[in-house]
């Protein structure tokens, strides 16, 4: 009798289908504990469904009535005490030097008979992922893109309501966002100069517009671009993994800040804040894994957070935190 042929790793699996041609779906978790790939069939079949700009498994994803779903979410944050004891222990951390900025994050339980299927067909995001009946994802933020063997990255970092007078020119102006953003810039281009060449800025802090329910926000981003070896395909995945958690939902200096991160959050990421991406049988294209609703014991709760810098104020950071929990719905 044979015996059952070993299960192939993720680096083996990833690294045939590039060599082959095959399109694939990659996701990995924040601690890079879980990693896995699948053909855009196996997904579907596992009940994973995504869609990254339009490229995605989900057309015969059975259609919901949506029109009158309630997006009221209501949200319940976790008590301003819990919230001031982990950031307490951030802030000491950044005076004594050990971190320059720390990306805190929150579960916040949500009072909604949503169905995470109805989420991510009503959501409109250009990074959409809907994980069994575990989770589902609406990034607008790109982690890394691969075309004809240059690497791009696009670290967000910043935003304001498009209402506010002045809107622009006070993202810009601000100092705290800027300091945030500098040091994002930094520790991406330090991350790609591990596993690519002349790793350079293309555009700085560029204004971008997204989608908040019915009001738009601005947002600032910054294209980083270098160079991969010839044969990047042979050692992609290892590449990947290198350059992983991503910077700007960690903070600088990585390592140290990561250690701080486990010490201060009150629950394990697990796939929040990690990322997925589709190889389409001629580039690729990912996501970090944030605007992200989790089912747990058949509570839904909406994981988001903010940059910890010096500069920051408790008060502020803890109403970003409900600031950020919203469903941009098409």
């Amino acid at each position: 009798m044979q015996s059952p042929k070993p299960l192939e790793n993720f680096e083996h699996k990833v690294t045939r289908f590039l060599q082959d041609g095959v399109p694939f779906l990659f996701i990995i978790d924040f601690d890079k504990t879980t990693k896995q790939v699948f053909t855009f069939e196996e997904a579907a079949n596992e009940n994973i469904f995504f869609n990254i700009k339009g490229n995605g498994n989900d057309g015969n994803l059975a259609s919901s009535s949506l029109e009158k779903l309630n997006f009221d979410l209501k949200p319940t944050l976790v008590s301003e005490e819990i919230y001031n004891e982990a950031f307490s222990t951030v802030k000491h951390e950044l005076k004594t030097g050990n971190s320059f900025l720390l990306n805190l994050t929150f579960p916040t339980a949500l009072d909604t008979p949503l169905e995470l299927k109805e989420i991510y067909q009503k959501a409109h995001a250009p990074y959409k992922l809907l994980y069994k009946d575990k989770f589902v994802v609406f990034s607008p933020e790109c982690y890394l893109k691969i075309k004809e063997d240059n690497i791009f990255s696009y670290p967000m970092k910043g935003t304001i309501n498009s209402n506010v007078p002045n809107a622009k020119e006070l993202l810009l102006s601000n100092k705290k966002e800027l300091y945030e953003h500098n040091t994002i810039v930094d520790l991406i281009r330090n991350d790609l100069s591990m596993i690519a060449k002349k790793v350079r800025v293309n555009k700085f802090r560029y204004v971008d517009k997204i989608k908040k329910g019915n009001q738009e926000l601005l947002q600032t981003s910054t294209e980083i671009q270098g160079e991969l070896p010839e044969h990047w395909k042979d050692e992609f995945a290892t590449l990947l993994l290198k350059t992983l958690p991503a910077g700007s939902i960690s903070g600088a200096p990585k390592k140290k800040t990561l250690e701080i991160i486990s010490k201060a959050e009150i629950t394990p990421r697990g796939f929040y804040t990690g990322i997925f991406g589709v190889f389409d049988g001629q580039q690729i294209d990912s996501a970090v894994s944030i605007r992200f609703i989790e089912k747990i014991n058949d509570t839904l709760f909406y994981k988001s957070g903010g940059g910890i810098t010096h500069l920051s104020e408790m008060e502020e950071e803890y109403h970003e935190l409900l600031e950020k929990i919203y469903v941009p719905i098409i």
